[in-house]
């Protein structure tokens, strides 16, 4: 028994002792795959802090920026134009949300604006397939999809891409909401709807500028995981990964969700590939769910949450 134990435990690390180039590339992988997630997760950051509500339909939010835009390029607009056309579209849906769906729940119970945001999901979903199909498209946005080699690892040049994008635009966001006054006000409204209205924060103006800028990220989201696996509808399962990623980081907290993507990618890789042959594989597929399982247990509140005491 305990030489099996031994063998679990000590057998990988003395596999990255042995090579650490392997090792290094697949921390990297695990690198830009966490960006990634963290990019998604902080789509739904940005509608929590504003509303206090998960956005179950952020999910089918990237599956739908994805689907505009591998439409637009079907039909022959160069990609430039194509981004600017589904950006465009993007912040149209925002501002249809807002006026439609959030405007008329203003200050109803967190739970009701939940379940409007589940119909939405669905809406979306099938809105999406009525405009575009069901067919699995492939995206070319003219990165090419191959490895070469940097400091004796190598590594993929889209995902490479694909994560120095995502970790540009996750510091934009976080300037974004500690450095201007949309991002405070933005906070406000996090606190209290009541007291921001009362002293004159547009509470309507912040719901659809941060519901645009969650589409704008769905778009990145969308283009950097449809380029790797194809635009497809299980692209909209990509929110299940990132509900583990704001467990670990905190639903209101943009650290958070950075050092969250981080952990969950780089753990999920080193566990696929240095324990996944000892229990028959398929780590990758529940590491994350596990671990946000963990931290409930411990820190319900994420690494970055603050903790919430209610007195009585």
């Amino acid at each position: 028994m305990i030489d099996v134990l031994q063998h679990v435990v000590v057998g990988p690390f003395r596999d990255i002792g042995s090579n650490p180039a392997f090792f290094g590339e697949v921390v990297i992988g695990g690198i830009l795959a966490g960006m990634l997630y963290s990019l998604v997760a902080l789509g739904f950051v940005l509608i929590f802090k504003a509303s206090g509500v998960f956005n179950f339909a952020q999910g089918v939010m990237v599956l739908f920026a994805a689907l505009t835009l591998v439409g637009l390029l079907e039909r022959g607009l160069p990609v430039a134009a194509a981004f600017v056309v589904t950006a465009a579209v993007m912040i149209a849906l925002a501002f249809v949300i807002e006026r439609v769906v959030l405007r008329p729940l203003v200050n109803q119970e967190h739970i009701i604006l939940f379940m409007a945001t589940i119909g939405l999901n669905f809406f979306l979903e099938g809105f999406g397939e009525m405009l575009w199909g069901a067919n699995v498209k492939k995206l070319d946005v003219g990165i090419p999809d191959r490895s070469f080699m940097m400091a004796g690892m190598q590594v993929n040049q889209l995902e490479l891409s694909a994560g120095v994008i995502a970790a540009v635009i996750v510091a934009i966001l976080a300037v974004f909401f500690q450095k201007t006054r949309i991002g405070r006000a933005l906070r406000a409204v996090a606190d209290d709807h009541e007291a921001a209205l009362s002293i004159g924060i547009p509470l309507k103006t912040i719901w659809v500028v941060v519901w645009s800028v969650a589409g704008l990220v769905a778009i990145v989201a969308g283009v950097m995981w449809g380029a790797k696996s194809g635009v497809q509808f299980s692209l909209s399962l990509i929110a299940l990964k990132a509900l583990p990623v704001l467990i670990l980081g905190g639903f209101e907290s943009v650290a958070g969700a950075i050092l969250g993507g981080l952990i969950i990618g780089v753990g999920e890789k080193i566990g696929e590939v240095y324990w996944g042959p000892l229990v028959g594989g398929a780590i990758e597929n529940w590491f994350a769910y596990v671990l946000a399982l963990a931290f409930l247990l411990v820190r319900p509140q994420g690494l970055f949450g603050e903790k919430i005491i209610e007195r009585v």
